[in-house]
């Protein structure tokens, strides 16, 4: 009996919304994952679903400040995991010139701890944050800069990867949560100059021959150039394979380009063109609703945060489902450049699933826990 209680107790605290919107985001993923050829895809989604939900409920029982407090352990297990990843980690190559090491191998399954990496950002860059807030220092040009070099640990070391993709993302949650905390314009204006100073540089001296030939590839699909051809293929097909669904799509167990793998990483990168061949534009249209619904819901836990260490987490979540979500979307309309970018709770990838889950959970712990230093017991009598 109590522990029905608890459970009801547990679900009273919770946004009920937001876990809705999510067992509906998975559930249209496991269903376009069941209609592709190989079922393992499946069964790997499943587990990390499951343990997805598993470590989210577990996660928004754990006060977040609770979890900030201790924002040093958690930023040394990330070093350490993004180190011993570039080190010993297993890497992913191909004949278009990607050599990334992103994984820890484990038994016969992979681990990305990356994705990890991003939970961990979420506390220690929203603690980061808050600290400064209420010292008065978010104003301050040299504190400003720390919050920048904090930023660029996670993109440096996923650089070292040979996982830019990951390091895009990063970046790109740091100016959502930066913005979301007050920083002000004038130093994104600075930001956006400097990057645009070095980008000659950077296409010279850190951009490697395969990332070039993307982005000269995602604007040239019809190019008959034999030196693009390899390049250009996955988006090209991914492309086709969208316009080929219609309106209504061919069906799941009925898009012949789907069966017949002609879009590489169909299961992954590029499963928005599975849905598009698949359910057509209604179909991709979903997948967009959905993940808004989850973005604007997040915004509005944000905005109800008493501080700005939980509204800050929030922001750190909306960014980074933001931007998965307009990259992948981009490379599969050929908008943007290939990167390695998965689309959120819909790409097959195990670590990646079970980890945004936990963030999700992160986002929930901030809707059940406003008061500080008030605790809400879920376990009470």
């Amino acid at each position: 009996m109590r522990i029905l209680r608890s459970v009801g107790n547990y679900i009273k605290q919770t946004d009920k919304i937001y876990w809705l919107i999510a067992i509906g985001i998975s559930a249209y993923s496991l269903i376009l994952l069941h209609s592709l050829p190989s079922k393992s895809y499946f069964s790997t989604m499943i587990v990390a679903v499951l343990i997805g939900y598993t470590g989210a409920i577990i996660i928004s029982l754990i006060d977040y400040h609770d979890l900030a407090a201790i924002w040093y352990i958690i930023a040394a297990l990330c070093v350490v995991l993004m180190l011993y990843t570039v080190k010993f980690g297993g890497a992913v190559t191909n004949t278009g010139g990607v050599n990334a090491r992103a994984w820890i191998m484990l038994g016969s399954t992979s681990f990305q701890p990356s994705e990890l990496v991003k939970i961990g950002f979420m506390v220690t860059f929203s603690k980061h944050l808050s600290v400064l807030k209420e010292r008065g220092l978010l104003k301050s040009p040299l504190h400003v800069f720390l919050l920048a070099c904090h930023a660029l640990i996670p993109m440096a070391l996923t650089h070292l990867q040979g996982d830019d993709g990951a390091g895009m993302i990063f970046f790109l949650m740091f100016l959502t949560m930066s913005f979301g905390a007050g920083i002000q314009l004038r130093y994104f204006v600075a930001l956006f100059a400097i990057i645009a100073a070095a980008l000659p540089l950077a296409w010279k001296y850190v951009l490697e021959d395969y990332q070039k030939q993307r982005m000269l590839g995602a604007y040239h699909l019809d190019s008959t150039d034999d030196s693009l051809k390899d390049i250009i293929w996955q988006q090209k097909q991914a492309r086709i394979s969208i316009g080929s669904g219609g309106l209504w799509g061919r069906g799941l167990n009925n898009a012949p380009r789907v069966k017949s793998g002609m879009v590489p990483e169909k299961e992954s990168d590029m499963i928005f063109s599975t849905a598009g061949e698949a359910l057509g534009f209604i179909g991709c249209c979903l997948i967009i609703l959905l993940l808004f619904l989850l973005l604007l819901r997040t915004l509005r836990i944000a905005r109800k945060s008493p501080d700005l260490l939980g509204s800050s987490i929030c922001m750190g979540f909306f960014g980074m489902i933001a931007a998965q979500m307009i990259v992948n979307i981009g490379m599969c309309l050929d908008l943007l450049p290939v990167m390695g970018v998965t689309l959120p709770f819909f790409s097959a990838g195990g670590s990646s699933a079970a980890c945004l889950y936990f963030g999700l959970g992160l986002v929930e712990n901030v809707h059940m826990h406003p008061m500080n230093p008030t605790k809400i017991s879920i376990l009470h009598r």
